[in-house]
């Protein structure tokens, strides 16, 4: 008896640790849908199968269509190169576990689809009553932020019911106006979120475990991109953080050695894969420089809402307490004033995070997150250093998650102008040469200007910006009134930043000075003053 049951333990121990693991990554409900797609489904460039979306549908007065132009920027033809299209609202039904988290990522590309013109789709979408897009272009988005697709990901929080109900409404605010899908991903996750500090009030915390998030920015901070299926079970993508460094101080980038071996001990790696982790930036090893700068990031942001913060630590060249310790700041605020990751993750090579809350108000210019990192200087660490391997920002809220569509900026606005400019000049000298040419070689001429405008036409979209490189703006701008919240709590570090101020940043990034230390150097007055800065960006892939 006791051998069967040896045996049986045995046999059944690798299930049961795979079960186990299964469940650290997220659950096996996974649904990935490509809009449009036949039933016969279809695998992406990266070898992961998607099905058709028609059976979750809950009204049939749908339409599907391909895309009529392939942007060079799209990896994969799965799943942007179909579309459903809704001229009246309609919603997808899809069986859930009413206790249980799960992502929603909505996948958008603004192509042609028949008679079905990006700039005229204007639309809303909701979950189960939530509002996640209102009033939402995609070609406006897309034309915004220089970039051919778009998706949205959103983590709902648990939602006490066995279906959830995506509803597509076009708007009644424009003629001609439909709303449309490429891909849809409905992932079951595990719980990521706990408590976390709301900054300028203190001992004040939020549950964030009731709330939904929509993510904002993932980025891999000194790293390269990683691809959905490099991620540690849950499909994340994450982007390289150089666009969003604010100034020409970048510090360096480091990467672990094969010697540096990362150990999770204690924390889930479905936190954040092992390739966040092994790479990180940091100031650089010159103390007087490092004192005189802050490394900074820029995030634009909705303003009126709250947002979390998730900064990801680990420690794999030092391995003693107190060898780099340093500030952190979040829009004015002090997140932390003696951060030292080996004393938060108990060893060298153990990664950590930290989460953070802040609201972000609704005032003119107040439309950014800022993150900052510079020396403790009070805590005379033995390296005059700081250092970050990771950061994601969501927004919260439990009833609505939408935002405006962002504006193009005015030098892509100029940009694209002069590039139209030039093409309608250059399509009139075209016409003045075939009308002036005569015989077999005006023939010819012909010909060949008709084979060049055909290829011409297929290498832009309509609704999509086709410049040799994309425009980002960054707005830098300082204040010093507190940031306020819904929460309640004594205000705190009203006025507070860092040692080096912002003007002392724009210095260094528009005239190149040299970086001398402005200890004591607060922000500017509030007094809503802005300075754009544009850093030109080939192949953006967004956010």
């Amino acid at each position: 008896m006791h051998i069967r049951a040896s045996l049986l333990l045995l046999f059944c121990f690798p299930v049961l640790l795979n079960a186990a693991s299964s469940s650290d990554k997220g659950g096996s409900d996974s649904l990935m849908l490509s809009c449009g797609l036949d039933k016969s489904g279809a695998k992406d460039s990266d070898g992961r199968q998607w099905s058709s979306d028609e059976k979750y549908l809950s009204e049939n007065n749908t339409l599907t269509f391909k895309a009529s132009f392939q942007d060079p920027s799209l990896l994969s033809e799965v799943p942007y190169m179909t579309a459903r299209i809704f001229t009246s609202k309609a919603s997808y039904k899809f069986p859930i576990q009413g206790d249980k988290r799960y992502w929603l990522r909505l996948h958008f590309y603004p192509s042609s689809y028949n008679t079905f013109d990006p700039v005229d789709s204007y639309f809303s979408v909701t979950a189960n009553g939530l509002k996640l897009l209102s009033n939402f272009s995609a070609s406006v988005t897309c034309q915004a932020l220089s970039q051919a697709y778009l998706d949205r990901e959103y983590s709902l929080a648990p939602l006490d019911s066995d279906t959830l109900t995506v509803t597509f409404t076009p708007s009644d605010k424009h003629d001609k106006a439909f709303a449309f899908i490429n891909g849809i991903q409905l992932i079951e996750m595990p719980e990521l979120f706990d408590e976390a500090p709301l900054l300028g009030f203190d001992d004040q915390t939020m549950d964030t475990k009731t709330m939904h998030f929509q993510t904002m920015f993932r980025l891999n901070v000194g790293g390269q991109y990683i691809a959905p299926n490099n991620d540690s079970g849950l499909s994340r993508t994450w982007y390289d953080d150089t666009p969003y460094i604010y100034g020409s101080a970048t510090g360096v980038t480091n990467q672990a050695t094969k010697e540096e071996k990362i150990d999770y001990k204690t924390q889930p790696e479905s936190i954040a894969p092992v390739d966040i982790y092994s790479t990180s930036r940091s100031m650089g090893a010159n103390k007087d420089v490092n004192m005189g700068y802050n490394l900074t990031w820029i995030f634009q942001v909705d303003p009126a809402s709250m947002y979390l913060t998730r900064l990801h630590f680990c420690e794999y060249h030092y391995s003693k307490l107190n060898q780099i310790v340093f500030k952190i700041y979040i829009n004015n605020r002090t997140a932390e004033t003696a951060a030292d990751v080996i004393g938060w993750s108990g060893g060298q090579g153990v990664p950590t995070y930290k989460d953070y809350v802040l609201y972000v108000k609704d005032q003119p210019g107040d439309d950014q997150l800022w993150l900052a990192l510079h020396p403790a200087n009070e805590s005379k660490p033995e390296f005059y250093d700081a250092l970050l391997n990771g950061v994601e920002v969501f927004k919260l809220n439990d009833t609505d998650l939408s935002g405006p569509n962002p504006q193009p900026s005015e030098m892509l606005v100029q940009h694209e102008h002069k590039s139209n400019t030039f093409h309608r000049k250059h399509e009139t000298s075209r016409t003045f040469v075939i009308s002036t040419a005569g015989g077999a070689a005006g023939f010819a001429l012909v010909a060949a200007i008709v084979v060049v405008a055909r290829r011409q036409k297929k290498k832009r979209a309509p609704g999509t910006y086709t410049g040799t490189s994309s425009w980002l703006p960054l707005y830098g701008h300082s204040h010093t009134a507190g940031t306020k919240s819904s929460g309640s709590g004594k205000s705190r570090d009203e006025g507070e930043f860092s040692e080096v101020s912002l003007e002392h940043n724009r210095a260094a990034h528009y005239k190149n000075l040299s970086l001398e230390s402005e200890k004591g150097l607060s922000q500017d007055s509030g007094n809503g003053s802005s300075a754009v800065i544009f850093s030109q960006i080939t192949n953006a892939t967004g956010r």
